[in-house]
Protein backbone atom coordinates (compact mmCIF):
# COMPACT_ATOMS: atom_id res chain seq x y z
CA UNK A 1 0.00 0.00 0.00
CA UNK A 2 1.48 3.26 -0.82
CA UNK A 3 2.42 5.77 1.53
CA UNK A 4 -0.33 8.39 1.13
CA UNK A 5 -2.86 5.88 1.70
CA UNK A 6 -1.55 4.40 4.23
CA UNK A 7 -1.65 7.33 6.49
CA UNK A 8 -4.99 8.25 5.33
CA UNK A 9 -6.29 5.00 6.70
CA UNK A 10 -4.12 5.23 9.93
CA UNK A 11 -6.22 8.66 10.40
CA UNK A 12 -9.65 6.70 9.41
CA UNK A 13 -9.20 4.21 12.36
CA UNK A 14 -8.15 6.47 14.40
CA UNK A 15 -10.96 8.36 14.03
CA UNK A 16 -13.64 5.45 14.32
CA UNK A 17 -11.31 4.20 17.64
CA UNK A 18 -12.37 7.94 19.06
CA UNK A 19 -9.33 9.53 18.40
CA UNK A 20 -5.74 9.55 20.29
CA UNK A 21 -7.43 10.72 23.36
CA UNK A 22 -9.38 7.25 23.45
CA UNK A 23 -6.42 5.04 23.41
CA UNK A 24 -4.88 3.73 26.66
CA UNK A 25 -2.25 1.69 24.59
CA UNK A 26 -1.92 0.45 21.06
CA UNK A 27 0.16 -2.55 19.58
CA UNK A 28 0.24 -4.84 17.34
CA UNK A 29 0.86 -8.86 16.03
CA UNK A 30 1.76 -10.31 13.22
CA UNK A 31 -1.45 -9.11 11.23
CA UNK A 32 -3.47 -6.99 13.85
CA UNK A 33 -3.33 -3.43 15.15
CA UNK A 34 -4.73 -3.87 19.03
CA UNK A 35 -6.11 -0.94 20.99
CA UNK A 36 -6.97 -0.80 24.44
CA UNK A 37 -9.07 2.31 24.87
CA UNK A 38 -10.86 3.97 27.60
CA UNK A 39 -14.56 4.04 26.30
CA UNK A 40 -15.35 1.07 24.08
CA UNK A 41 -18.99 2.70 23.30
CA UNK A 42 -17.07 5.49 20.89
CA UNK A 43 -15.84 2.48 18.64
CA UNK A 44 -17.63 2.63 15.18
CA UNK A 45 -16.53 -0.71 14.57
CA UNK A 46 -18.44 -1.41 11.08
CA UNK A 47 -17.31 2.45 9.48
CA UNK A 48 -13.54 0.66 10.42
CA UNK A 49 -14.36 -2.17 8.60
CA UNK A 50 -15.73 -0.78 5.54
CA UNK A 51 -11.99 1.31 5.56
CA UNK A 52 -10.13 0.07 2.10
CA UNK A 53 -6.95 -2.05 3.83
CA UNK A 54 -9.04 -3.26 6.40
CA UNK A 55 -9.39 -7.07 6.39
CA UNK A 56 -12.00 -7.33 9.64
CA UNK A 57 -12.13 -6.06 13.19
CA UNK A 58 -13.50 -7.01 16.13
CA UNK A 59 -12.97 -6.96 20.13
CA UNK A 60 -11.07 -9.79 22.08
CA UNK A 61 -9.53 -10.39 25.64
CA UNK A 62 -11.11 -6.57 26.27
CA UNK A 63 -8.81 -5.43 22.93
CA UNK A 64 -10.17 -3.66 19.87
CA UNK A 65 -8.42 -5.29 17.23
CA UNK A 66 -7.98 -4.24 13.46
CA UNK A 67 -7.05 -7.03 11.38
CA UNK A 68 -4.44 -5.75 8.25
CA UNK A 69 -2.16 -8.37 7.23
CA UNK A 70 1.24 -8.90 6.93
CA UNK A 71 2.09 -4.70 6.42
CA UNK A 72 0.29 -3.97 9.81
CA UNK A 73 4.02 -3.37 11.11
CA UNK A 74 4.19 -0.26 8.74
CA UNK A 75 0.54 1.10 9.70
CA UNK A 76 1.11 0.67 13.67
CA UNK A 77 4.44 2.91 13.01
CA UNK A 78 1.68 5.75 11.27
CA UNK A 79 -0.58 5.19 13.59
CA UNK A 80 1.73 6.13 16.29
CA UNK A 81 3.55 8.91 14.57
CA UNK A 82 0.08 10.46 14.07
CA UNK A 83 -1.66 10.54 17.32
CA UNK A 84 1.75 11.22 18.92
CA UNK A 85 1.97 7.90 20.91
CA UNK A 86 5.60 5.98 21.31
CA UNK A 87 5.72 2.64 19.50
CA UNK A 88 7.15 1.36 22.75
CA UNK A 89 4.82 3.26 25.84
CA UNK A 90 1.92 3.15 26.46
CA UNK A 91 -0.07 6.65 26.72
CA UNK A 92 -0.87 8.67 30.09
CA UNK A 93 -4.21 7.61 30.99
CA UNK A 94 -6.60 8.10 33.91
CA UNK A 95 -5.06 5.22 36.31
CA UNK A 96 -7.92 4.63 38.16
CA UNK A 97 -10.00 3.52 36.12
CA UNK A 98 -9.37 0.18 34.22
CA UNK A 99 -11.61 -0.35 31.83
CA UNK A 100 -10.04 -3.65 30.26
CA UNK A 101 -12.57 -6.53 31.28
CA UNK A 102 -10.48 -9.49 33.08
CA UNK A 103 -11.17 -12.71 32.60
CA UNK A 104 -12.95 -14.93 35.11
CA UNK A 105 -13.31 -18.67 35.76
CA UNK A 106 -12.25 -21.37 33.19
CA UNK A 107 -11.03 -18.42 30.49
CA UNK A 108 -8.38 -17.12 33.58
CA UNK A 109 -7.42 -20.21 34.18
CA UNK A 110 -6.59 -20.81 30.63
CA UNK A 111 -4.79 -17.59 30.23
CA UNK A 112 -2.86 -18.32 32.99
CA UNK A 113 -1.59 -21.53 32.43
CA UNK A 114 -1.29 -20.31 28.45
CA UNK A 115 0.37 -16.97 29.62
CA UNK A 116 3.47 -19.34 31.09
CA UNK A 117 3.59 -22.06 27.94
CA UNK A 118 3.85 -19.98 25.35
CA UNK A 119 7.20 -17.99 26.07
CA UNK A 120 8.69 -21.90 26.28
CA UNK A 121 7.66 -22.40 22.37
CA UNK A 122 11.17 -21.75 21.24
CA UNK A 123 12.56 -24.25 23.43
CA UNK A 124 10.25 -26.79 22.73
CA UNK A 125 10.34 -26.06 18.92
CA UNK A 126 14.17 -26.24 18.80
CA UNK A 127 14.24 -29.27 21.02
CA UNK A 128 11.30 -30.87 19.03
CA UNK A 129 12.92 -30.56 16.02
CA UNK A 130 16.32 -31.79 16.81
CA UNK A 131 14.95 -35.05 17.62
CA UNK A 132 13.66 -34.38 13.75
CA UNK A 133 17.00 -33.88 13.25
CA UNK A 134 18.36 -37.01 14.50
CA UNK A 135 15.66 -39.11 13.04
CA UNK A 136 16.40 -37.68 9.21
CA UNK A 137 20.19 -38.37 10.26
CA UNK A 138 19.30 -42.10 11.11
CA UNK A 139 17.59 -42.83 8.10
CA UNK A 140 19.90 -41.56 6.09
CA UNK A 141 22.39 -43.37 7.54
CA UNK A 142 24.96 -40.53 8.56
CA UNK A 143 24.56 -41.01 12.15
CA UNK A 144 24.00 -44.26 14.71
CA UNK A 145 22.60 -43.94 18.11
CA UNK A 146 26.95 -44.96 19.07
CA UNK A 147 28.04 -42.40 17.06
CA UNK A 148 29.23 -39.43 19.47
CA UNK A 149 27.91 -36.58 17.51
CA UNK A 150 24.08 -38.41 18.04
CA UNK A 151 24.33 -38.77 21.18
CA UNK A 152 25.32 -34.81 22.35
CA UNK A 153 22.42 -33.85 20.01
CA UNK A 154 20.45 -36.46 21.50
CA UNK A 155 20.89 -35.24 25.06
CA UNK A 156 20.47 -31.75 24.07
CA UNK A 157 17.27 -32.31 22.69
CA UNK A 158 16.26 -34.01 25.65
CA UNK A 159 17.31 -31.00 28.15
CA UNK A 160 14.40 -28.95 26.24
CA UNK A 161 12.36 -31.07 27.63
CA UNK A 162 13.92 -32.55 31.01
CA UNK A 163 14.69 -29.06 32.41
CA UNK A 164 11.03 -27.49 31.37
CA UNK A 165 10.00 -27.01 35.00
CA UNK A 166 13.16 -24.85 35.47
CA UNK A 167 11.98 -22.97 32.11
CA UNK A 168 8.61 -22.89 32.81
CA UNK A 169 9.07 -21.67 36.50
CA UNK A 170 11.05 -18.56 35.35
CA UNK A 171 7.80 -17.56 32.55
CA UNK A 172 5.49 -18.19 35.44
CA UNK A 173 6.83 -16.09 38.02
CA UNK A 174 7.04 -13.26 34.91
CA UNK A 175 3.10 -13.86 34.48
CA UNK A 176 2.07 -13.84 38.52
CA UNK A 177 4.59 -11.09 38.88
CA UNK A 178 6.71 -12.66 41.68
CA UNK A 179 10.38 -13.71 41.88
CA UNK A 180 11.54 -15.02 38.77
CA UNK A 181 15.11 -16.11 40.10
CA UNK A 182 12.94 -17.72 43.08
CA UNK A 183 10.91 -19.61 40.23
CA UNK A 184 13.60 -21.08 38.62
CA UNK A 185 14.68 -22.45 41.66
CA UNK A 186 11.61 -24.17 42.77
CA UNK A 187 11.56 -25.77 39.37
CA UNK A 188 15.35 -26.99 39.95
CA UNK A 189 14.33 -28.27 43.24
CA UNK A 190 11.77 -30.38 41.39
CA UNK A 191 14.53 -31.76 39.01
CA UNK A 192 17.81 -32.30 42.04
CA UNK A 193 19.42 -35.02 41.34
CA UNK A 194 19.27 -36.61 44.91
CA UNK A 195 15.57 -35.95 44.74
CA UNK A 196 15.35 -37.77 41.46
CA UNK A 197 17.75 -41.03 42.67
CA UNK A 198 15.54 -41.06 46.06
CA UNK A 199 12.27 -41.76 43.59
CA UNK A 200 13.82 -44.01 41.60
CA UNK A 201 14.98 -46.01 44.07
CA UNK A 202 11.67 -45.20 46.28
CA UNK A 203 13.94 -44.07 49.24
CA UNK A 204 11.32 -42.48 51.40
CA UNK A 205 11.56 -38.27 52.41
CA UNK A 206 9.96 -36.32 54.73
CA UNK A 207 10.34 -32.49 55.36
CA UNK A 208 9.29 -31.47 58.91
CA UNK A 209 8.08 -34.60 59.37
CA UNK A 210 5.53 -34.62 56.07
CA UNK A 211 5.91 -37.43 54.21
CA UNK A 212 6.76 -36.01 50.42
CA UNK A 213 5.20 -37.47 47.51
CA UNK A 214 7.40 -39.53 45.32
CA UNK A 215 7.28 -38.73 41.48
CA UNK A 216 9.53 -37.42 38.70
CA UNK A 217 8.70 -34.10 37.90
CA UNK A 218 10.85 -33.58 34.52
CA UNK A 219 8.86 -32.36 31.08
CA UNK A 220 5.64 -31.77 34.17
CA UNK A 221 3.98 -28.65 33.66
CA UNK A 222 1.51 -28.13 36.05
CA UNK A 223 3.46 -28.82 38.95
CA UNK A 224 5.14 -25.92 38.69
CA UNK A 225 2.88 -23.74 37.51
CA UNK A 226 0.22 -24.33 40.20
CA UNK A 227 3.56 -23.73 42.70
CA UNK A 228 4.98 -20.56 41.44
CA UNK A 229 1.18 -19.31 41.50
CA UNK A 230 1.31 -19.69 45.12
CA UNK A 231 4.59 -18.27 45.59
CA UNK A 232 3.50 -15.11 44.61
CA UNK A 233 1.33 -14.49 47.10
CA UNK A 234 3.24 -16.07 49.84
CA UNK A 235 6.67 -13.82 48.42
CA UNK A 236 4.06 -10.70 48.35
CA UNK A 237 2.83 -11.44 51.98
CA UNK A 238 6.46 -11.75 53.36
CA UNK A 239 7.40 -8.55 51.13
CA UNK A 240 4.50 -6.71 53.12
CA UNK A 241 5.68 -7.21 56.44
CA UNK A 242 9.45 -7.73 56.14
CA UNK A 243 11.53 -4.41 57.08
CA UNK A 244 13.26 -2.84 54.19
CA UNK A 245 16.32 -3.50 55.63
CA UNK A 246 16.18 -7.07 55.51
CA UNK A 247 13.89 -8.00 52.38
CA UNK A 248 16.84 -8.86 50.35
CA UNK A 249 17.73 -12.19 52.77
CA UNK A 250 14.38 -12.55 54.56
CA UNK A 251 11.85 -12.28 51.86
CA UNK A 252 13.47 -15.15 49.83
CA UNK A 253 14.27 -17.44 52.74
CA UNK A 254 10.84 -17.11 54.37
CA UNK A 255 9.60 -17.74 50.87
CA UNK A 256 11.31 -20.87 50.48
CA UNK A 257 10.98 -22.73 53.72
CA UNK A 258 7.04 -22.25 53.07
CA UNK A 259 7.26 -23.23 49.84
CA UNK A 260 9.48 -26.73 50.08
CA UNK A 261 6.73 -28.89 52.24
CA UNK A 262 3.90 -26.91 50.14
CA UNK A 263 5.25 -27.64 47.07
CA UNK A 264 7.28 -31.46 47.78
CA UNK A 265 3.87 -32.72 49.53
CA UNK A 266 0.81 -30.98 48.44
CA UNK A 267 1.18 -29.03 45.07
CA UNK A 268 3.73 -31.08 43.32
CA UNK A 269 1.44 -34.33 43.41
CA UNK A 270 -1.78 -32.29 42.76
CA UNK A 271 0.15 -30.68 39.73
CA UNK A 272 1.70 -33.87 38.56
CA UNK A 273 -1.92 -36.10 39.31
CA UNK A 274 -3.84 -33.47 37.03
CA UNK A 275 -0.98 -33.43 34.22
CA UNK A 276 -1.14 -37.72 34.29
CA UNK A 277 -5.07 -37.75 34.09
CA UNK A 278 -5.29 -35.04 31.43
CA UNK A 279 -2.95 -36.99 29.36
CA UNK A 280 -4.85 -40.00 30.03
CA UNK A 281 -8.25 -38.33 29.49
CA UNK A 282 -6.67 -37.13 25.86
CA UNK A 283 -5.83 -40.79 24.88
CA UNK A 284 -9.44 -42.13 26.40
CA UNK A 285 -11.10 -39.13 24.35
CA UNK A 286 -8.76 -40.23 20.97
CA UNK A 287 -9.25 -43.80 21.55
CA UNK A 288 -12.65 -43.37 21.65
CA UNK A 289 -13.54 -40.93 19.33
CA UNK A 290 -11.11 -42.48 16.81
CA UNK A 291 -11.09 -40.64 13.31
CA UNK A 292 -14.38 -38.66 13.71
CA UNK A 293 -13.33 -37.15 16.95
CA UNK A 294 -9.76 -35.44 14.32
CA UNK A 295 -12.31 -35.13 11.42
CA UNK A 296 -15.02 -33.00 13.85
CA UNK A 297 -12.11 -31.14 15.08
CA UNK A 298 -10.28 -30.19 12.37
CA UNK A 299 -13.53 -28.88 10.54
CA UNK A 300 -14.94 -26.60 13.63
CA UNK A 301 -11.29 -25.43 14.18
CA UNK A 302 -12.01 -22.22 12.32
CA UNK A 303 -14.69 -21.47 14.77
CA UNK A 304 -12.76 -21.87 17.70
CA UNK A 305 -9.57 -19.23 16.01
CA UNK A 306 -12.59 -16.89 15.54
CA UNK A 307 -13.75 -17.10 19.22
CA UNK A 308 -10.36 -17.34 20.62
CA UNK A 309 -11.49 -21.06 21.86
CA UNK A 310 -8.49 -22.65 20.26
CA UNK A 311 -6.34 -21.55 23.09
CA UNK A 312 -7.85 -23.93 25.57
CA UNK A 313 -6.11 -26.76 23.35
CA UNK A 314 -2.34 -25.24 23.86
CA UNK A 315 -1.99 -26.96 27.36
CA UNK A 316 -3.52 -29.94 26.84
CA UNK A 317 -1.33 -30.54 23.54
CA UNK A 318 1.74 -29.42 25.60
CA UNK A 319 0.98 -31.75 28.22
CA UNK A 320 0.50 -34.85 25.46
CA UNK A 321 3.64 -33.53 23.41
CA UNK A 322 6.02 -33.66 26.76
CA UNK A 323 4.96 -36.41 28.35
CA UNK A 324 4.32 -39.20 25.97
CA UNK A 325 6.29 -37.36 23.17
CA UNK A 326 3.71 -37.51 20.30
CA UNK A 327 0.04 -35.34 19.73
CA UNK A 328 -2.86 -37.06 18.08
CA UNK A 329 -5.27 -34.33 17.37
CA UNK A 330 -4.83 -31.09 18.37
CA UNK A 331 -1.30 -30.20 16.07
CA UNK A 332 -3.08 -32.45 13.23
CA UNK A 333 -6.40 -30.44 13.13
CA UNK A 334 -4.51 -27.07 13.34
CA UNK A 335 -2.05 -27.52 10.54
CA UNK A 336 -5.01 -28.82 8.55
CA UNK A 337 -7.46 -26.23 9.15
CA UNK A 338 -4.77 -23.50 8.75
CA UNK A 339 -3.74 -25.08 4.93
CA UNK A 340 -7.70 -25.05 4.02
CA UNK A 341 -7.47 -21.61 4.92
CA UNK A 342 -5.37 -21.02 2.29
CA UNK A 343 -6.92 -23.38 -0.15
CA UNK A 344 -10.41 -21.56 0.30
CA UNK A 345 -8.88 -18.04 -0.46
CA UNK A 346 -7.15 -18.97 -3.17
CA UNK A 347 -10.30 -20.50 -5.43
CA UNK A 348 -12.02 -17.23 -4.41
CA UNK A 349 -8.70 -15.13 -5.55
CA UNK A 350 -8.71 -17.47 -9.06
CA UNK A 351 -12.70 -16.74 -9.11
CA UNK A 352 -12.94 -12.97 -8.05
CA UNK A 353 -10.89 -10.17 -9.79
CA UNK A 354 -12.19 -7.64 -7.05
CA UNK A 355 -10.25 -10.06 -4.63
CA UNK A 356 -7.90 -11.55 -6.37
CA UNK A 357 -5.14 -9.35 -4.94
CA UNK A 358 -6.40 -9.93 -1.01
CA UNK A 359 -7.10 -13.79 -1.93
CA UNK A 360 -3.38 -14.21 -3.24
CA UNK A 361 -1.50 -12.64 -0.27
CA UNK A 362 -3.92 -14.24 2.32
CA UNK A 363 -3.38 -17.55 0.56
CA UNK A 364 0.45 -17.16 0.71
CA UNK A 365 0.12 -16.39 4.61
CA UNK A 366 -1.91 -19.19 5.38
CA UNK A 367 -0.07 -21.73 3.91
CA UNK A 368 3.41 -20.79 4.22
CA UNK A 369 3.13 -18.73 7.43
CA UNK A 370 0.24 -20.66 9.13
CA UNK A 371 -1.42 -17.21 9.77
CA UNK A 372 -4.97 -17.49 9.05
CA UNK A 373 -6.49 -14.28 10.23
CA UNK A 374 -6.25 -12.30 6.67
CA UNK A 375 -7.68 -15.33 5.00
CA UNK A 376 -10.73 -15.87 7.53
CA UNK A 377 -11.41 -11.92 8.19
CA UNK A 378 -10.19 -10.73 4.99
CA UNK A 379 -12.17 -13.80 2.44
CA UNK A 380 -13.64 -16.94 4.54
CA UNK A 381 -15.52 -15.33 6.87
CA UNK A 382 -17.06 -12.19 5.05
CA UNK A 383 -18.49 -14.01 2.46
CA UNK A 384 -19.13 -17.30 4.47
CA UNK A 385 -19.29 -19.72 1.30
CA UNK A 386 -15.37 -20.41 1.62
CA UNK A 387 -15.46 -20.83 5.27
CA UNK A 388 -18.18 -23.28 4.86
CA UNK A 389 -15.95 -25.28 2.00
CA UNK A 390 -12.55 -24.93 4.34
CA UNK A 391 -14.89 -26.37 7.28
CA UNK A 392 -15.65 -29.22 5.05
CA UNK A 393 -12.47 -30.15 3.35
CA UNK A 394 -10.95 -30.06 6.95
CA UNK A 395 -13.33 -32.74 8.25
CA UNK A 396 -12.01 -34.76 5.22
CA UNK A 397 -8.56 -34.37 5.84
CA UNK A 398 -8.86 -35.21 9.33
CA UNK A 399 -11.17 -38.28 8.63
CA UNK A 400 -8.24 -39.61 6.42
CA UNK A 401 -5.93 -38.24 9.52
CA UNK A 402 -7.70 -39.95 12.06
CA UNK A 403 -7.75 -42.64 9.85
CA UNK A 404 -4.09 -43.57 9.33
CA UNK A 405 -2.95 -42.83 13.08
CA UNK A 406 -1.08 -39.68 12.42
CA UNK A 407 0.32 -38.03 15.10
CA UNK A 408 2.55 -34.40 15.49
CA UNK A 409 5.73 -35.44 17.20
CA UNK A 410 7.43 -31.78 17.95
CA UNK A 411 6.25 -28.53 17.31
CA UNK A 412 7.18 -27.47 13.83
CA UNK A 413 8.34 -23.72 13.52
CA UNK A 414 5.27 -22.94 11.23
CA UNK A 415 1.21 -23.83 12.02
CA UNK A 416 1.01 -23.53 7.50
CA UNK A 417 2.99 -26.13 5.38
CA UNK A 418 6.72 -25.75 7.60
CA UNK A 419 4.91 -27.19 9.97
CA UNK A 420 4.77 -31.20 8.47
CA UNK A 421 8.54 -30.91 9.69
CA UNK A 422 6.96 -31.91 13.40
CA UNK A 423 4.77 -35.06 11.92
CA UNK A 424 8.55 -36.70 10.96
CA UNK A 425 9.11 -39.58 12.98
CA UNK A 426 10.82 -43.52 13.39
CA UNK A 427 7.68 -44.70 11.41
CA UNK A 428 8.20 -42.73 7.67
CA UNK A 429 4.53 -43.68 6.44
CA UNK A 430 3.22 -41.07 9.42
CA UNK A 431 4.62 -38.03 7.41
CA UNK A 432 3.35 -39.71 4.14
CA UNK A 433 -0.36 -40.09 5.82
CA UNK A 434 -0.60 -36.64 6.98
CA UNK A 435 0.28 -35.00 3.06
CA UNK A 436 -2.17 -37.34 2.09
CA UNK A 437 -4.75 -35.59 4.37
CA UNK A 438 -3.48 -32.56 3.73
CA UNK A 439 -3.83 -32.77 -0.12
CA UNK A 440 -7.27 -34.41 -0.01
CA UNK A 441 -8.63 -31.90 2.81
CA UNK A 442 -7.35 -28.75 0.17
CA UNK A 443 -8.21 -30.59 -3.24
CA UNK A 444 -12.05 -30.79 -1.53
CA UNK A 445 -12.09 -26.99 0.17
CA UNK A 446 -10.52 -25.85 -3.46
CA UNK A 447 -13.11 -27.64 -5.63
CA UNK A 448 -16.35 -26.56 -2.92
CA UNK A 449 -15.17 -23.06 -2.37
CA UNK A 450 -15.29 -22.92 -6.90
CA UNK A 451 -18.40 -24.74 -7.27
CA UNK A 452 -20.46 -22.74 -4.14
CA UNK A 453 -18.53 -19.28 -3.56
CA UNK A 454 -20.31 -16.46 -5.96
CA UNK A 455 -18.43 -13.39 -5.93
CA UNK A 456 -21.39 -11.70 -6.24
CA UNK A 457 -22.53 -12.76 -2.62
CA UNK A 458 -20.49 -10.62 -1.14
CA UNK A 459 -22.05 -7.05 -2.33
Amino acid sequence: MKLEKRRKLAKDILKYVGDKENISSVMHCMTRLRFVLKDQSLVDADEIKKLDGVLGAQWSNGQFQVIIGQWVADLYSDVCQIAGISEKDTIEENLDKDLTPKKRGFGAIIDAISGCLVPVIPIVVGAGMLKVVLILASLAGLLTPKDASYIVINFASDAGFYFLPIFLGAFAAQKFKTSMPLGMLMGAILLHPTFIASVTAGTKLSIFGLPIYLTNYSSSIFPIIITVWVMSYVEHFFNRFVPTAVKVIFVPLLTIIVMLPLTLCLIGPIGAFLGVYLTKFIMWLYSTTGFLGVAVLSGIYPLLVITGMHGALFPPMMQSLTTLHYEPIVGVSGVLSNLNQGAATLAVALKSKKDRSVGISATITAILGGVTEPAMFGINLKYKTPLYASMIGSFVGGAIAGLLHVYMYALGGSAGIFGITGFIGKQANNLIDLIIAIIAGMVATFIITLLIFKPEEGK
